[in-house]
């Protein structure tokens, strides 16, 4: 599946923590005369598991529509380290420039268990396209 290909959206479960993403151009921060495109995302993370965690670390990979590719990574989100307790959920809005208009993102959390131990929750892929984007 290409970038061209992949959903605004998408979903995974990894141990019980289950990452739902939706993404959409924000015509208000891009400039396509300056080859700019920006996209927001909003992450929402529901621990459907048995017990508490915590996130601790980010790791994306941003694909351009020309194949070039950006690792980021970093401590929480947003500036937090969220606690999910079983049922509870944690939403945030971030934003991706692009010098393609259209794109793909993919990832994971760093989850830490209260009760010990870790493990890597998916962020399973999904696609970034302005408008007006012939595909």
């Amino acid at each position: 599946m290409t970038t061209l290909d992949l959903p605004s959206s998408s979903e995974a479960t990894t141990q019980g923590i289950h990452v739902h993403v939706e993404a959409e151009y924000d015509p208000e921060r891009s400039q396509p005369e300056r080859s700019l495109w920006f996209f927001l995302y909003t992450v929402t993370i529901t621990n459907t598991g048995k017990g508490a965690v915590k996130l601790l670390h980010r790791y994306w990979t941003v694909t351009a529509g020309d194949g070039s590719q950006q690792e980021v990574d970093g401590s929480g989100v947003v500036g937090e380290h969220p606690i999910l307790e079983p049922g509870e959920s944690f939403s945030y809005t971030s934003g991706c420039p692009l010098a393609t208009p259209f794109g793909a993102m993919h990832g994971s959390y760093e989850m830490l268990r209260l009760s010990g131990g870790s493990f890597r929750a998916e962020i399973a892929p999904f696609g970034l396209s302005g408008p007006y984007t012939v595909h």
